[in-house]
């Protein structure tokens, strides 16, 4: 039997693979698919305590995280793109130098 547990630990390793990710890495992709995978370990804990709960509050707030996500990549991937076609790579060094 899978326990609420599992859910959270499973959950605490992605979020903190997603934070090593966004803090280690240099390559934009990299760090975007790091905060997707942390908004994700944040929809297996929303869905998890609501089942847990008998409520079904954090499921539908889970469907409303996974709409923002895939906005959120839809304009990260459209930055990243506009950057490699100024600069030619996609390192975040080369985004810092962007500031105007």
């Amino acid at each position: 039997m899978i326990t609420l547990a599992h859910f959270v630990g499973l959950s605490f390793v992605l979020f903190t693979i997603g934070v090593v990710g966004v803090l280690v890495r240099r390559n934009l992709l990299t760090v975007l698919m790091s905060i997707e995978l942390m908004l994700n370990a944040v929809n297996i804990n929303l869905v998890a305590f609501s089942r847990q709960l008998g409520d079904l509050t954090g499921q539908v707030f889970s469907i409303f995280v996974i709409a923002v996500a895939a906005g959120e990549a839809a304009i990260g991937l459209a930055i990243i793109i506009s950057l490699y076609r100024l600069k030619s790579s996609v390192n975040l060094d080369d985004a810092a130098e962007m500031k105007g």
